[in-house]
């Protein structure tokens, strides 16, 4: 369908409905001077009828506060990415500001760089970085000084605010949950992280050394859960391996598609227990026991430490909340315990 020709209204054509001039018109808008009641409904009741949108970029000017937030993510549609994107999104939303995401291709020099100039060719108020993995850790350390800077991650460091999700603990608790139901030693698939330090290994390493159990090697997926198939597959051949620990939901699902396909049983043969709380893995078949994380949460929370410092120059350093351990039909007993 074609667009309409018809030329949008101005602040001119506010100001000559109102009755009034274009310099009162702004000030009603910006609240920069006060105007009188009557003169204010008029130019509102004007805006109205006209169906008048100011130009954002043109306000940006008159108050000198910029109304766009950069976020900044190597992903947009994994869940966890997407659902925290929705959250800073509607936090944004709620307080003024326009978000624009830039996508770091890789975690490449150039590719980061060229990222970090495309966000801040625009007059952006401040910067968000999903620093799940190592693109976003490489973005945070490219921006420069002086700008408010909030990450959104599973962990803390690097000198900027961060909000939280504590894979640490949820990993430690699945994996005493495994442990507590007979299973000798846990193995662990994992996903990339953003720096030498991965919550959810840490975790999950930490549960089986304090249980005084085997630390079997960690099993690398990356993130696609045709990977997970694969290592299902292989893991399917083994007797001592029982209990699996994925790190996010997809390749839970992945790995236990590739056990199904190899004629192993879950939870009969093998324990699958996954991470993020995916949507999908309550309908999966068996459904899939899960680290819970809120997400959209993570994003709000970024947002309100980012809103801190836009306020007031100050905010808290970590704004963190816990997992929650959903158990459903993935995980039991080992067969030995049956």
């Amino acid at each position: 369908m074609a667009r309409s020709s018809t030329r949008a209204p101005s602040i001119t054509d506010v100001a000559r409905l109102a009755g009034v001039s274009v310099p009162t018109v702004s000030r009603v808008l910006t609240g920069s001077v006060p105007v009188s009641p009557e003169r204010t409904d008029r130019v509102m009741a004007a805006i109205r009828e006209l169906g008048y949108r100011p130009n954002g970029a043109a306000r940006a000017l008159v108050t000198g506060r910029q109304s766009v937030i950069a976020v900044l993510a190597s992903n947009t549609t994994r869940y966890g990415y997407a659902t925290t994107l929705q959250g800073i999104e509607e936090a944004a939303r709620l307080a003024g500001f326009i978000v624009m995401i830039t996508v770091i291709e890789t975690e490449e020099p150039r590719a980061v760089q060229a990222a970090v100039d495309l966000a801040l060719s625009h007059p952006v108020a401040g910067v968000v970085v999903l620093k799940f993995d190592p693109p976003g850790a490489a973005a945070l350390h490219q921006l420069p000084d002086g700008l408010p800077v909030v990450a959104a991650s599973g962990g803390r460091g690097d000198g900027v605010p961060h909000a939280v999700l504590d894979d640490t603990a949820g990993a430690m608790a699945a994996t005493d949950y495994l442990l507590g139901l007979g299973h000798r030693t846990v193995h662990y698939v994992a996903v990339p992280t953003s720096g030498r330090r991965a919550g959810r290994a840490t975790g999950w390493k930490r549960a089986l050394t304090r249980a005084g159990v085997e630390v079997p090697p960690v099993l690398d997926a990356g993130w696609e859960p045709e990977r997970a198939y694969e290592i299902g597959r292989g893991l399917a051949g083994r007797d001592d391996v029982t209990a699996v620990l994925c790190g996010n939901d997809e390749l839970a699902m992945g790995l236990m598609r590739g056990l199904h396909e190899a004629g192993r049983a879950v939870p009969g043969d093998i324990s699958v227990v996954g991470f993020d709380g995916h949507p999908m893995g309550r309908f999966w078949t068996p459904a899939l026991t899960t680290v819970e994380q809120d997400f959209a949460d993570l994003g709000r929370r970024s947002f309100a430490l980012l809103g801190g410092l836009l306020g007031t120059g100050q905010t808290a350093k970590t704004s963190s909340t816990a997992a929650r351990l959903v158990i459903r039909e993935s995980s039991g007993p080992p067969p030995s315990a049956r």
